[in-house]
């Protein structure tokens, strides 16, 4: 690959559900590695497979990533009246044993729907482990309130996922369970010592840190950095993502325009650089903000390169469903739980 079609370690949103002229140049230009898309992208499946194939279209990379998240329940960008309304993670568990069965189930479908339109990355499974008191942010989308669970629920959703030729990412990287506010409105401080992180929060991610994506957490771990949140702290990125946690697959930001961050966005891309995230994301499509954080912008070249390459890599094309059995499988589960 040459210097000139080198991506840059950033994954961008857009404004609307097709692409403006200035949009169009913008990525063309900078070349980000890939896209995310929210429900203001999202408009009939012609509209949305347009849009996919046009950002595509700007970079001349077939398999660019195109995200998004569809975890169900509250979260879920493509919904009625083209898609059907998936479950939240947190009505799975109380199916008992055939719990891990309908929620791998529930993913191939997602999976499907996604690939229909070009969408090859879903930013799920959540591998936060809520416990008593903290922000119900997290709430429902948690597959559980033990590791033990979120281990078993999350593995079966991310196979689901690869099954259907869409690329998981775990969040967020290493615990957002115990935040008592919601990192999109203010900075979540966790006070929990290490030896409580280790034995719950980080244990999902140990459990899945083959999976090939991660996004961080911004949240401050007071036994880890007291003074920056995980997205921006080297020694959490450096000896607990990378180290205790065992993840060496392309790690990217929560969304840079969160309030749990503060600072020019220039600056908050860069501080992210810094601290070992491979590719930085921002959501909102607002170009001014894009403007700053692609004057950060580094090329993704090194581990982060082969980070990328390796996770891509993993994209296969679906295995065999028949589709209204499996719809009706995955419903009835849910009828007679």
């Amino acid at each position: 690959m040459t210097a000139a079609s080198t991506p840059r370690a950033v994954i961008l949103g857009c404004s609307g559900t097709a692409l403006t002229a200035e949009e169009t140049a913008f990525f063309r230009d900078l070349r980000p590695w890939g896209f995310i898309l929210f429900k203001r992208n999202i408009g009939t499946p012609d509209e949305v497979r347009a849009l996919t194939d046009a950002l595509r279209g700007t970079l001349g990379r077939a398999d660019a990533p195109i995200l998004i998240d569809q975890e169900g329940g509250r979260v879920q960008r493509m919904g009625p009246p083209h898609w059907p309304k998936y479950p939240a993670a947190g009505r799975f568990d109380p199916l008992g044993d055939e719990a891990a069965e309908i929620a791998r189930l529930g993913a191939r479908l997602m999976a499907h729907d996604l690939r229909e339109v070009g969408i090859n990355v879903d930013c799920a499974p959540m591998l936060d482990v809520p416990v008593a008191g903290s922000d119900n942010i997290i709430g429902d989308r948690a597959y559980g309130d033990t590791p033990e669970r979120v281990i078993a629920l999350g593995r079966a959703v991310a196979e689901g996922l690869m099954a259907g030729g869409v690329l998981p990412v775990i969040k967020h990287i290493p615990g957002h369970g115990r935040a008592t506010c919601d990192s999109h409105l203010d900075l979540p401080v966790v006070e929990a010592d290490r030896e409580s992180l280790s034995r719950s929060d980080f244990r999902p991610f140990r459990a899945l840190a083959d999976l090939p994506l991660a996004m961080s957490a911004h949240v401050v771990f007071t036994a880890l950095d007291p003074e920056r949140p995980a997205t921006l702290s080297e020694r959490v990125i450096r000896e607990i993502v990378r180290g205790e946690i065992g993840f060496d697959g392309l790690l990217m930001t929560d969304d840079l325009s969160m309030h749990a961050l503060q600072g020019p966005f220039r600056e908050r891309a860069d501080a992210a650089y810094r601290a070992g995230i491979d590719v930085v994301l921002h959501c909102n499509g607002r170009m001014d903000e894009m403007r700053a954080v692609a004057d950060a912008a580094v090329d993704l070249d090194g581990a982060g390169a082969r980070r990328a390459e390796a996770a891509l890599a993993r994209l296969a094309a679906p295995d065999a469903l028949d589709l209204a059995e499996a719809r009706a499988r995955f419903e009835t589960a849910f009828l007679t739980a």
